[in-house]
C-alpha cells in the first residue's frame, strides 16, 4: 500500500471513529429524554435486541457473515457468550449513569477504559507493565477519583455507574484476545451480540416491568436511540479495521468535548468544576500509555 493510500485510510478511520462518537452523543440524549418514562432495564434490551441489526446488515453485506455456509460454533464459546453478558451489564451501568450525571462527565470517567485495560491484560493475560504504565494507571485513577470526590458533599454512588461501565467494556476489549485467529470478527460478535440482547433482556425481565410504550412519537425515538447506538459500534469496529490504536485513541478524547456540548446543548449542563482538573489527569494517563505503546512498536 502506497504512502497516499495509507493516509487515506488513516483519515477514513478517524473520520469513522468521529462518526461514532457523534452517535453515541445522539444516543445518551435519547437516552435521557427517554429515561423519564422508561427504565434503565427496558432502554437497555431494546437498545441490545434492535441495534445489532445494523452490524450485522454489514457483516451480511460484506460476505463475513454468511446466512448460509457459515460454521457458527467455535471452540471457546462459553467465554464469547460470557463478553456479550458483560457488554449488557457495561450498556446498563452506561445508561444508569446518564440518568444521574451530565453527559460530560460520564464521558470522561468511561475515558478510564484504557487504564482498565491495561491493567487487566496483566491480571488474565500475563503481560509485563514498566514503570511508566504504572505511572500512568496511578495518574488515571487518580483523575477518576478527583473528579467522583469519595468522602465529600458533592459525592454520588451513581458516579461509579460510568466506572463500571468501563471496566465491563475492558474486560470485552481484553477477551477478545484470548480467541485464536481462526474465529473471525464477523462470528466472535454474532455470539456477543445474541448473548448481550439475551442478557439485557432477561435482565429487565426479572428486575422491572415493560412499560407499554406511550406513543409512536416514544417508539420512534426508541427505535432511534437503538439504531444509532448500533451504528456507533459498527462506525467504531469499521474505525479500528482501518486505523492503528495509537492513531485513533487520541482522538476518543474528542468525546468528552462533544458531550460537554451536547449536554450544555440540550440540558443545560457545563459541568466544570466536576470535570477539572481531573479530566487533564484520565487524558494525561491515556496519552503516557499510547506514548509507551509507539515506543514499544518502534522497538525503543
Amino acid at each position: 500500500m502506497s504512502g497516499r493510500q495509507q493516509n487515506g485510510q488513516a483519515l477514513k478511520a478517524v473520520l469513522f471513529l468521529m462518526l461514532a462518537i457523534l452517535c453515541f452523543d445522539a444516543m445518551s440524549v435519547l437516552v435521557r429524554l427517554l429515561l423519564a418514562r422508561y427504565s434503565v432495564q427496558e432502554l437497555s434490551a431494546y437498545r441490545n435486541v434492535v441495534g445489532v441489526l445494523p452490524s450485522l446488515a454489514l457483516m451480511i453485506y460484506t460476505r463475513e457473515l454468511r446466512l448460509r455456509g457459515t460454521v457458527l460454533r467455535i471452540t471457546r464459546w462459553r467465554l464469547a457468550l460470557f463478553r456479550g453478558v458483560v457488554v449488557a451489564m457495561a450498556q446498563f451501568l452506561f445508561y444508569s449513569g446518564i440518568g444521574y450525571l451530565e453527559l460530560a462527565t460520564v464521558s470522561a470517567l468511561g475515558q478510564t477504559n484504557a487504564l482498565f485495560v491495561v491493567l487487566l491484560s496483566v491480571l488474565l493475560l500475563g503481560e509485563r507493565v514498566g514503570p511508566w504504565r504504572i505511572f500512568a494507571l496511578f495518574l488515571g485513577f487518580a483523575g477518576a477519583i478527583w473528579i467522583i470526590q469519595p468522602g465529600s458533599d458533592a459525592f454520588s454512588l451513581y458516579a461509579l455507574f460510568p466506572v463500571g461501565a468501563a471496566l465491563c467494556y475492558a474486560v470485552s476489549m481484553v477477551t477478545v484476545r484470548m480467541f485464536g485467529t481462526d474465529v473471525s470478527n464477523g462470528l466472535l460478535y454474532l455470539y456477543s451480540s445474541v448473548a448481550a440482547a439475551a442478557g439485557a433482556f432477561l435482565m429487565a425481565a426479572f428486575t422491572t416491568q415493560f412499560t407499554p410504550i406511550a406513543s409512536w412519537a416514544d417508539a420512534g425515538l426508541i427505535l432511534a436511540m437503538s439504531l444509532v447506538g448500533g451504528t456507533g459500534v459498527l462506525f467504531i469496529m469499521l474505525a479500528y479495521r482501518m486505523g492503528p490504536p495509537s492513531l485513533l485513541a487520541p482522538f476518543g478524547y474528542f468525546g468528552i468535548l462533544t458531550a460537554f456540548g451536547v449536554g450544555w446543548l440540550f440540558f443545560g449542563e457545563a459541568p466544570l468544576d466536576t470535570l477539572f482538573p481531573g479530566v487533564f489527569l484520565i487524558v494525561g494517563a491515556g496519552a503516557v500509555i499510547m506514548w509507551r505503546e509507539n515506543r514499544r512498536a518502534g522497538g525503543k
